[in-house]
């Protein structure tokens, strides 16, 4: 067993420091939301009696129900479409021995170096062509595309460092490539698949650009968004605005807090060597 030395001690002293630190926008964002509206606002401190009903207020008044529908909506699509799309690539990548196969990562991987915003003017006439604008389509094809570069980045390297011994097996049973695939290799990168789940989630989630340069005005409006207008509404009233803000983060903190261990796991064991 390691002996607990001094160093050990300074660095979780620094540690315990450094997550009191980040508490802090935490911490003042909950004690203004606890607030009577209208009342001095002190980021600082908590003011009795806590007033509860603030939540309540900014639900009803901010019409965050519909907004937060739309979001899980718009995730649930884009998460779905990430991981098919990126892991069936990556797995052609990885195992197609072929020429092309390294020339195509290397095309995905430019996603990294393309700012999306150079595409944002003629994605915009596009659809506003088609007449999908207001409507949550561009929203979920541009999220899935900004996304899948670092999706499939991440499945092929786990890829690489996976065994072939189970997908020969299966070969030497008969079994055709998109079963392979499906039934034993897709189960394999669980851990993968659960850091890429959370992190598209994440983003997609806390979006906040294109639906507003697509959303605004219609009937598809997201959490993010939605509390944009509300700030705009009720910027004399920040117990309000920080109620509505603390409601639209409330569901992705709960499916980070569930599945933040698949992103250290996911990591560690896909990204070594």
């Amino acid at each position: 067993m390691k002996k607990y030395t001094l160093r050990t001690l300074i660095l979780e002293i620094a540690l315990i420091i450094a997550g009191l630190i980040f508490l802090i926008p935490l911490l003042v964002l909950v004690a203004v939301a606890l607030q009577t509206p209208g009342a001095p606002t002190n980021p600082f401190g908590f003011s009795w009696p806590l007033n509860f009903g603030n939540f309540s207020t900014a639900w009803t008044e901010s019409g965050m129900g519909p907004a937060m529908l739309n979001s899980v909506v718009i995730t649930t699509i884009t998460v779905f479409l990430v991981i098919v799309l990126s892991s069936t690539a990556a797995y052609t990548i990885t195992r197609i021995t072929r020429r092309w196969s390294r020339g195509v990562f290397y095309a995905f991987l430019v996603g990294f170096l393309l700012p999306g915003q150079l595409a944002v003017v003629p994605l915009y006439l596009q659809f506003s062509s088609l007449g999908v604008v207001g409507s949550i389509v561009p929203v979920i094809l541009i999220d899935v595309s900004s996304f899948l570069p670092f999706a499939i980045f991440l499945y092929s390297a786990f890829l690489r460092d996976l065994p072939k011994d189970y997908e020969e097996a299966a070969r030497i049973d008969g079994a055709v490539p998109w079963r392979i695939f499906v039934t034993v290799v897709f189960p394999l990168l669980r851990p993968i698949t659960g850091t890429i789940i959370i992190l598209s989630a994440l983003s997609t989630w806390n979006d906040f650009f294109n639906p507003l340069l697509y959303l605004t005005g219609s009937e598809n409006s997201t959490a993010p968004l939605t509390v944009y207008s509300f700030v705009g509404q009720y910027s004399a009233q920040w117990p309000l605005v920080f109620c509505a803000l603390i409601i639209s983060i409330i569901p992705i903190l709960i499916a980070y807090f569930f599945m933040q261990r698949f992103i250290i796991r996911g990591f560690a064991s896909g990204l070594k060597g």
